[in-house]
């Protein structure tokens, strides 16, 4: 992972909106996406007996279901050291290897950015 640079204000966005959600929900993560038109897809981590998905994977998937066809940047909340590769991927497969992950801490500062890819 790399250091983050200063971060602008549709990054500092989304990590707002996925800290909110992680409070709100009580979950271990918090994600959000932005598409390629601007639209922002905020999600919690997924903990079902019949279904497990990362905050990530999810805003990712509601990126999709809601039509997107690809993302700008991602941002995780978490208390991880690192972006899960299983996360990465799913970036990876919506807006491609270079589109930025932000992972921020359960405070909303920045830990690092690293490429989808």
């Amino acid at each position: 992972m790399s250091e983050t640079a200063a971060l602008g204000p549709e990054d500092q966005k989304i990590i707002t909106l996925a800290r909110s959600t992680r409070a709100r929900n009580g979950v271990l993560e918090g994600a959000a996406v932005r598409d390629e038109t601007g639209r922002t897809y905020v999600a919690g981590t997924v903990a079902l007996p019949s279904l497990q998905l990362s905050a990530l994977q999810t805003a990712v998937a509601m990126a999709v279901a809601s039509g997107a066809t690809s993302l700008e940047a991602a941002a995780v909340v978490s208390e991880a050291s690192a972006v899960a590769e299983a996360d990465l991927a799913a970036v990876r497969d919506l807006g491609g290897p270079q589109t930025p992950v932000i992972l921020a801490g359960p405070d909303g500062t920045p830990r690092a950015t690293v490429a989808a890819g």
